[in-house]
């Protein structure tokens, strides 16, 4: 199924490819879509469309970035009118891991949660929960979603013709650049204790 829906994307007219990269990258935080479905997949087909010349790769771009971005403040802001305590099964457990490392990281989680695919769909969400300031909240989540859909955008673009390739490896690359990202601020935090 996930094959048909990939093909159907690259498939799709040009006018049609930049509002759906959009609207995808947006829907995975704003509606929780990215449980089902990380958007990652839809801004990196943007970005092979535009290695086609299908469509501009600054309009894959700016959709790359702005989406997600619109998606995250959605989601921020029901997360501050919603009641989390009705929530049952994984999803409760998924919402309780995304508090504690709100609690325990703030800032840093929201920004490192961006390039986790399951921390992605639900981090806007528990920040507005937690009643983190919607200044703060933007002010990390702003940079991770411009090197986040920059560089899935760009990843696309890049790999042309190996997209299946690269789509099933998006999770462990995204993976790989979390746990890089975290030892480096994991090393310059320790580092300010010691000074």
């Amino acid at each position: 199924m996930i094959e048909r829906l990939l093909h159907l994307f690259l498939s799709v007219p040009p006018g049609i490819a930049i509002p759906a990269v959009f609207l995808l990258s947006a829907a995975e935080t704003a509606v929780f879509v990215g449980l089902a479905v990380p958007g990652e997949i839809a801004v990196i087909l943007g970005g092979v469309l535009a290695s086609r010349g299908h469509v501009p790769l600054a309009g894959v771009l700016a959709a790359g970035v702005v989406g997600p971005l619109v998606g995250d403040s959605i989601g921020y802001h029901l997360g501050r009118r919603y009641d989390a305590s009705k929530l049952k099964g994984r999803a409760a457990k998924r919402w309780e891991r995304a508090r504690k490392s709100l609690e325990e990281k703030g800032g840093a989680a929201v920004f490192f949660g961006r390039f986790a695919a399951f921390l992605r769909s639900i981090i806007p969400a528990a920040a507005g929960a937690a009643k983190m300031p919607y200044r703060k909240f933007l002010l990390h989540d702003a940079p991770a979603c411009v090197l986040w859909g920059v560089g899935s955008v760009l990843l696309g673009y890049f790999a042309g013709g190996s997209w299946k390739k690269l789509v099933h490896a998006a999770g462990w690359i995204a993976l790989a650049v979390f746990a890089a990202l975290a030892v480096f601020f994991w090393r310059r935090m320790r580092a300010k204790k010691n000074a």
